[in-house]
């Protein structure tokens, strides 16, 4: 089939003088109803059917895909060419230009695919940077950082010929033994929505769409079980979950959502009107594209039971307002068309829908005269794309992989870095940002320096199950735990030292010893007697610890690994508090995708170091902070618990959510929400408010001195709290809303100057509308939630004020060097 121009000249759709939408609208009235529905569906070309390297249900849902068959009508979408399984990315950028030509040239309006990836921590390709998790981010409490690295995210993608990515992940933690813990950005929606949006703004600036998930509840499910029920009310859901996506709109630009797997009170997202059209588009304004995490759709009827059969289930998809389904065809194809056919689903459904679709592509340029599927890096290798023959999907990669020996792919194999020194050089500098050092007795930095009271250790022991496993930086979604460990024999693709290399590197005089302990979940306490052994006869102990991401129970932490309590896995426990009655100083270093109790080691531990998978660069960024080369500045973004049992809990619980004296279980963190220690203390001056009363829509500006009175560089995380004492309804006790992280040399100085809306005391009230209600608030500068330093309290006056999604979303911050 060749492309049709109808006589006179190029159609309306190609002429870049109109708007996308009207483009959209004239492409989509020119489609047969078969066309239309190629633009909503997604195939997965080299996708295992088993189920096994990907997720349960897979071997439900996968069924050969005829693609020469279904390219006539055209198609919507190419799932992760490149995250299948390991590629060599100029191959497969060369193999996705093929595949792309064969798409153009066999619809007749030669239209393009969009390929998406996933970019969770990084582009998710054999080869790519692996940059620290989501929750590392939250703890760096810097957007500008992670925007940055978003932007190189999105160039990487880019320049192999990626459109979409799909990332970032805005679901709020409510229980840490939810297994998707590390994707999140942390347990408060003013951190999430801040740093989430600073990912969307750098990849959507890079030219790659943006795709928010998972909408919206996710996080919330009973007991932190992996697509369970989600029992919240309207309240929480407005309050606590919805705000990170609404910034992420509003603010940051995203082009996509992706809806969540879970039900709202039996109203599955996939299909919940309120949601994806009545909030998401009509009252946020959203105009991008909503697909759906993969199956969701055909989840409609095989495990929410809400939808009769395939075609049924696509009506309900469609109905709420999903636009395409991933990622590959099954309901929206031949039951969808056969429905229409039947009148049993309204063809307007589908008209809107593939006009979301088509006005996003040509946003992307996709539907320009002259627009090439050639990517960026084979254009700058000057590779004809002619070269060579194409052939089957080789080894499960991208879908027109050039034959072993073939010329085109030869040409250009090894000739793309996803990894260069730039990327590294992020990964390092986020990884530093992002450690927390939760506790310390002085034995840290053990190289001297300022803040040490000890000379550098002569033999350090090394154990824990985590130590030699350059694994244990990664998380779930990085692409050699994701794909290479289902390909045994295949290289990870990037060099990531282990944490003991890494202190060898760092402590070149030392004697380093290393025993393994126990493993991260297999219970195995045999070799604890010889960690004692190295521990008794070493001056220093480093106990590195915590999870092993993984997939559906092949992990400790990551997607469908959920934690029955938040101890230590296996035998951990047991070889920390033998470490500990050795009576050498014992560092913890946890290296884990969710916060754990650590039991005896709160107290007897001479440091403990928190990390969140810090990424290929985390090992030297640990033991950086060991030394003292890193001034250790980041904050936890979600609290650590002093007991294993006390879940859910979270530190924007209300008054009953907190330590009573009518129960006997104390959920208090052992480490709240914001904490963070460094190698040095800053001085705050007193905080200083241009009023002590505002109107509804009024503002107040806080004003706060920060020395580093020192002699070492180092960060500082000014955190602002609120305190509602008396509303229409129960408030959290305190709620950040509003922080800066400024970096001081010795000696010098800043001013912060936080400028408050009315709008950040606003809160959902008894009728279920957003309101400013009048009364005293209390806004306090803290270093953590349990630690507040300066209080101003404000009153606002005037009638009860209601806001809407116009309402400010954040508090402006200054930070003035002095």
């Amino acid at each position: 089939m060749t492309n049709t121009t109808p006589p006179g000249g190029s159609p309306a759709w190609r002429d870049p003088a109109l708007p996308a939408a009207d483009r959209a609208a004239a492409l989509a009235a020119a489609m047969t109803l078969d066309e239309k529905l190629g633009q909503l569906i997604g195939v997965w070309v080299g996708a295992s059917a088993d189920g096994g390297d990907v997720a349960p249900h897979q071997h439900d849902l996968e069924e050969a895909v005829d693609l020469d068959g279904l390219l006539p009508a055209g198609l919507g979408q190419l799932t992760r060419p490149f995250g299948s399984a390991p590629v060599d990315a100029a191959a497969g950028a060369l193999s996705l230009q093929r595949t792309q030509e064969r798409i153009v040239a066999a619809n007749r309006f030669g239209i393009p695919a969009i390929a998406h990836e996933e970019c969770l921590a990084g582009f998710a390709a054999w080869g790519a940077t692996a940059y620290p998790v989501p929750l590392s981010w939250g703890a760096a409490f810097d957007p500008g950082l992670v925007e940055r690295m978003a932007a190189r995210i999105g160039g990487d993608l880019r320049s192999v010929g990626v459109h979409q990515g799909l990332a970032p992940v805005l679901d709020v933690v409510r229980d840490a033994r939810w297994g998707r813990v590390e994707e999140t950005i942390g347990e408060d929606p003013y951190l999430v929505a801040t740093v989430g949006t600073a990912y969307v703004r750098g990849l959507e600036r890079a030219g790659v769409v943006a795709t928010l998930k998972h909408f919206a509840g996710y996080s919330a499910s009973r007991a932190g079980r992996n697509l369970a029920p989600v029992s919240i009310g309207p309240r929480e859901l407005a309050d606590v979950i919805l705000p990170p996506f609404e910034m992420a709109v509003r603010e940051g630009g995203a082009r996509s959502v992706m809806n969540a797997y879970t039900e709202l009170d039996g109203v599955p997202s996939a299909a919940s009107r309120e949601l994806l059209t009545g909030l998401l588009r009509e009252t946020w304004g959203f105009e991008g594209t909503v697909v759906a995490d993969y199956f969701a759709v055909a989840f409609l009827h095989t495990l929410h039971g809400v939808a009769a059969d395939w075609a049924s289930a696509a009506g309900a998809a469609l109905a709420g307002g999903l636009d395409v389904e991933l990622p590959t065809v099954k309901a929206f194809g031949e039951p969808l068309r056969r429905a229409v056919e039947a009148g049993a689903v309204d063809e307007a459904l589908v008209d809107t829908a593939v006009r979301r679709v088509l006005r996003q592509k040509i946003e992307l340029g996709l539907l320009d005269e002259g627009w090439s599927p050639v990517s960026a890096v084979l254009a700058a290798s000057g590779a004809d794309a002619g070269a060579g023959s194409a052939a089957a999907p080789r080894d499960g990669g991208a879908v027109d992989a050039a034959a072993p020996g073939a010329p085109g792919a030869d040409a250009v194999r090894g000739s793309v870095d996803l990894d260069p020194a730039g990327n590294r050089a992020l990964a390092r500098e986020l990884a530093e940002r992002a450690i927390v050092l939760l506790s310390n007795d002085g034995v840290l930095p053990l190289a001297g320096g300022a803040a040490s009271t000890r000379p550098a250790p002569a033999r350090i022991a090394v154990v824990g199950p985590n130590a030699d496993d350059p694994y244990a930086m990664l998380g779930c979604y990085s692409f050699p735990t994701h794909v290479v460990t289902q390909h045994p024999g295949t290289e990870m693709g990037i060099r990531i030292p282990t944490l003991l290399e890494a202190i060898r590197e760092e402590f070149p005089g030392a004697s380093v010893e290393h025993v393994r302990g126990t493993g991260v979940d297999d219970g195995d306490t045999a070799s604890i007697a010889d960690a004692v052994r190295v521990a008794r006869s070493a001056d220093v102990v480093v106990a590195a610890l915590g999870d092993r991401a993984g997939l559906f129970g092949r992990g400790t932490s990551g997607e469908g690994c959920d934690a029955e309590s938040l101890a230590l896995p296996g035998a951990q426990q047991a070889l920390l508090d033998a470490v500990l009655d050795a009576g050498t100083p014992v560092i913890v270093t946890m290296l884990a995708g969710r916060p754990y109790a650590l039991g005896r080691a709160i107290g007897e531990a001479a440091a403990i170091v928190q990390t969140f998978f810090p990424g290929e660069e985390g090992a030297g960024a640990i033991a950086g902070v060991l030394s003292g080369r890193v001034n250790p500045g980041g904050r936890l973004p979600v609290s650590v618990p002093a007991r294993p049992g006390v879940q859910p809990s979270t530190y924007l619980a209300a008054p009953l959510g907190r330590k009573s004296d009518v129960s006997n279980l104390d959920p208090t963190a052992a480490f709240p929400f914001g904490h963070g220690l460094g190698y040095g203390t800053f001085v705050w001056e007193a905080l200083t408010a241009d009023v002590d009363a505002i109107a509804p829509d009024g503002e107040v500006r806080l004003t706060v001195r920060v020395r580093n009175p020192g002699d070492r560089a180092g960060s500082d995380v000014v955190q602002l709290y609120l305190h509602d004492p008396v509303a229409q309804v129960t408030r959290p006790v305190q709620r950040l809303v509003g922080y800066a992280r400024v970096d001081l040399a010795p000696g010098s100085a800043a001013e912060l100057r936080f400028t408050v809306p009315a709008e950040a005391a606003s809160f959902t009230g008894r009728d279920g509308k957003r309101i400013v209600e009048p009364g005293e608030i209390v806004l306090a500068l803290g270093r953590s939630s349990a630690d507040l330093v300066h209080e101003h309290a404000v009153r606002i006056v005037g009638a009860a004020r209601r806001v809407d999604h116009t309402r400010r979303l954040r508090t402006e911050v200054e930070a003035v060097p002095l």
